[in-house]
């Protein structure tokens, strides 16, 4: 199985596929996450919004993998944009995760409707924590390319990662395409579309034609692409399975007809970034 690194402009690197956390709660967390790393996984992701920092700080202190051996990502949630709540509730993140820094830290959204618009100062505050070592990258997730610009223009960081919806049925084109302009690496949420694409007869007869999944073609269909995945799953077989896809080549006809089935705007899943205003529920 090929287990590939992506380099980060940041100059530190990232595995291409990791596990993600969203929605998982207590043991589920911990016995996921302990599961992923003894399987091989190398990068977990998680946010401060889905509660469970300190669920994946103990299965990182449990498992026998190293911590510099692990990719870990969290994220800054909504209520938290002011610089000084940047600093407090980042330092509480270490604190959960049991860890004195971690490997990249994201704005989780934009919010260009709350804090006056302005996220440029929560940018900067993270800059803050890049100089002082406690975390060695940083970046955005949901970030349009006018947001983009807002950071690039005023800041002297350009972000490392763009954690972006991107499957399928949605391929987010102009953002991905401003992101490899800018030498932003692509992280795509939501990869297997909530698991709605797994009955399309043309991905059902790709995943036939190599002995895989519905979903290891589709995930397959990411690397291929360029894009960083983590999916998630609290079921060991399927832990398993995802990681595995790795291992499936599809062709360029192939990798062409999975392609074949973005639905543009109409297949987004989640919200859009510039109207997306949840803040502090």
């Amino acid at each position: 199985m090929t287990y590939v690194s992506l380099p980060l402009r940041s100059g530190y690197s990232i595995p291409q596929i990791g596990l993600g956390t969203y929605k998982m709660a207590g043991e589920d967390t911990y016995n996921s996450v302990r599961y992923a790393l003894d399987l091989g996984y190398r990068h977990i992701d998680t946010a401060q919004m889905y509660g469970n920092e300190a669920e994946v700080g103990r299965a990182l202190a449990d498992s026998a993998v190293a911590r510099e051996d692990i990719f870990l990502t969290t994220k800054l949630d909504n209520p938290n944009h002011l610089p000084e709540d940047v600093q407090r509730s980042f330092a509480e993140s270490l604190t959960r995760l049991g860890t004195d820094y971690v490997d990249l830290f994201l704005i989780h959204w934009p919010l260009p409707a709350q804090y006056g618009g302005d996220f440029l100062s929560t940018w900067k505050a993270m800059e803050e924590l890049v100089a002082d070592g406690r975390s060695r990258s940083i970046g955005v997730s949901n970030f349009e390319p006018n947001h983009l610009d807002i950071l690039i223009e005023g800041s002297q960081t350009v972000p490392a990662v763009n954690q972006i919806e991107v499957h399928p049925y949605f391929h987010n084109a102009e953002v991905v395409d401003y992101c490899h302009e800018h030498e932003i690496a692509v992280e795509a949420w939501a990869p297997l579309v909530r698991g709605a694409i797994m009955e399309e007869a043309a991905l059902v007869e790709i995943a036939h034609s190599h002995g895989c999944t519905p979903a290891q073609a589709v995930l397959a269909w990411h690397v291929a692409c360029g894009n960083i995945i983590f999916p998630k799953s609290v079921t060991p077989a399927r832990l398993r399975e995802n990681f595995e896809a790795t291992a499936v080549e599809l062709s360029a006809q192939e990798i062409a007809l999975i392609g074949s089935l973005d639905r543009g705007e109409a297949g987004r899943t989640g919200y859009h970034p510039e109207t997306m205003k949840r803040y502090g529920e």
